[in-house]
């Protein structure tokens, strides 16, 4: 008895360590693509992220966001660490440029060459490097790290050039649901010869059915007082 409950624990921690079992990487591919075709970006949305940059503008922000579908409203709570008494609220239409779908190099654009393998938690990521098969222009991935249980991005590093600005970046993925959103971004860029850092960190992500119409309304303007005769 006590020889076959020895066993059992040496089995149950050889397992524990066991590496987990390696996919074939042109595989890996083929779910991701399959896994980024059949991607759901939620309609509606609600989550705060937090805004630094170091450069020409210094600038140290907290948001939260309202956004069904292109319609956002923009809520500035805190400015250099310091809430905001009275909180700045913007509206706009415009699609999101942070989704998981912009970030995914295609087969038909880029060329995926394979460079290894790294653990994250329980499971394997998978770590290729994208090369664009047309001459790039504005920003190009180079880049990416597939999580290996959901096969869509969970890293992907690229490059920006434009008009006197040059600049490297990354930006992070994670599952919330059924969903797959971004946790935070960094990137380093020249400006004008001039060095700029910017980090952005995504939290506390909500996914109602609907948002009452009155989020994207523009408050009434308060009346004119107006003296007595």
């Amino acid at each position: 008895m006590i020889a076959r409950a020895v066993g059992a624990v040496l089995a149950i921690v050889t397992l524990a360590g066991a590496r987990p079992a390696e996919l074939d990487s042109q595989y890996v591919l083929k779910r991701y693509s399959e896994a980024v075709q059949a991607l759901t970006v939620p309609k509606v949305a609600v989550y705060a992220y937090t805004v630094s940059q170091v450069g020409p503008s210094n600038i140290e922000q907290y948001h939260r966001i309202y956004r069904s579908g292109v319609s956002v409203r923009d809520e500035t709570l805190a400015v250099d660490g310091i809430a905001l008494h009275r909180k700045i609220v913007k509206f706009s239409h415009r699609e999101d440029p942070y989704t998981v779908v912009r970030f995914s190099p295609r087969a038909d654009t880029y060329e995926m060459l394979f460079l290894g393998t790294v653990k994250d938690a329980h499971h394997i990521d998978y770590v290729y490097e994208a090369t664009p098969l047309s001459r790039p222009s504005g920003a190009w991935v180079d880049r990416i790290t597939i999580d290996g249980m959901r096969f869509l991005p969970r890293v992907v590093h690229f490059h920006s050039n434009g008009l006197g600005v040059h600049g490297t970046g990354q930006i992070e993925f994670s599952g919330f649901g059924k969903y797959w959103m971004p946790i935070a971004a960094q990137a380093m860029a020249s400006i004008k010869g001039k060095p700029a850092r910017e980090r952005i960190v995504w939290s506390d992500y909500r996914f109602p059915e609907n948002l009452p119409p009155s989020t994207f309304l523009q408050p009434a303007p308060l009346p004119h007082a107006t003296l007595p005769p």
